[in-house]
């Protein structure tokens, strides 16, 4: 995927990048693969808001996508490139030898007429689902299952894919983007290649209307509030948090750095082998 850029004949076009869409190869989705999606506008089962900053944007239908890659040892034919509002990444639609249809993440390089498995057999190419058991030391994976049968949950994001480095005692050792090393269980089932839209990490909006049509608010700074409304506000000038020196804080008092909010007992750290990189 390429980004376009603009002339700068007006302050949003000055350093603009937005994708091409050039490998889209159809503009509407398969009306049987498609629900309605509904909006909440950050307001919870009381019409109370409690995430701040989101309404509006352009209406949405959710894709159905086959995270499991359900049908094992049948070959689909890839035969349309689709856009997806909903993720980063976009979405493959592939057709069985009966006519059934499906959505799956476009890994890079997938294209229209390729062949694509799901199952033991499979052959380790692009868009192939196998188990991490059967998939060669070094490859690039993505779609990846922490339990088995339960369908792909990590690395589904644009551009983003993880290692399998290693086997032993049942599991498969993965470096995922962040630097983390983890153990999966070897049976789970992972997608061959690099997820698609690789320079997704690259766009630059231009202009505020852009985050509107994505469903995002504007945001007030802290400091530009009052003591009242923030724990940063107030204060002569530009002072930190109403006149003395204060950590940045959420306005509920929550610190904004540095605080660990990651549960310290979570039971999925026993997999862990080694902590993701330190900024």
């Amino acid at each position: 995927m390429a980004l376009k850029t603009f002339r700068p004949l007006t302050p949003s076009q000055r350093f603009k990048a937005l994708p091409s869409f050039e490998e889209i190869t159809k503009s509407k989705p398969e009306k049987s693969l498609v629900e309605s999606k509904h909006r909440t506008g950050g307001r919870n089962n009381m019409g109370r808001k409690t995430s701040r900053h989101r309404g509006g944007g352009h209406k949405k239908k959710y894709r159905i996508i086959d995270f499991k890659r359900c049908r094992r040892d049948a070959v689909a034919e890839v035969i349309a490139i689709e856009y997806d509002p909903n993720r980063s990444a976009r979405l493959a639609l592939i057709q069985y030898p009966d006519g059934e249809k499906a959505y799956i993440l476009a890994a890079s390089g997938l294209t229209i007429g390729l062949k694509v498995a799901a199952g033991e057999a499979a052959e380790p190419n692009v868009g192939n689902a196998l188990p991490l058991k059967s998939i060669p030391l070094g490859l690039a994976i993505h779609n990846i299952e922490l339990i088995p049968g339960k369908g792909g949950q990590i690395v589904r994001s644009a551009g983003s894919q993880a290692i399998l480095s290693n086997r032993e005692g049942g599991f498969a050792l993965l470096k995922l983007a962040s630097g983390e090393l983890r153990r999966v269980n070897e049976e789970c089932y992972a997608t061959i290649g690099q997820v698609g839209n690789i320079e997704h990490m690259n766009v630059i909006s231009g202009k505020a209307g852009r985050s509107r049509w994505l469903g995002i608010r504007p945001q007030t700074r802290g400091m530009a509030m009052n003591p009242v409304d923030h724990p940063m506000g107030g204060g002569q000038g530009k002072s930190k948090g109403g006149g003395g020196r204060h950590h940045p804080m959420s306005p509920w008092g929550q610190l904004s750095k540095g605080f660990k909010t990651r549960d310290k007992h979570k039971q999925s750290d026993r997999f862990i082998v080694q902590r993701r990189k330190k900024k």
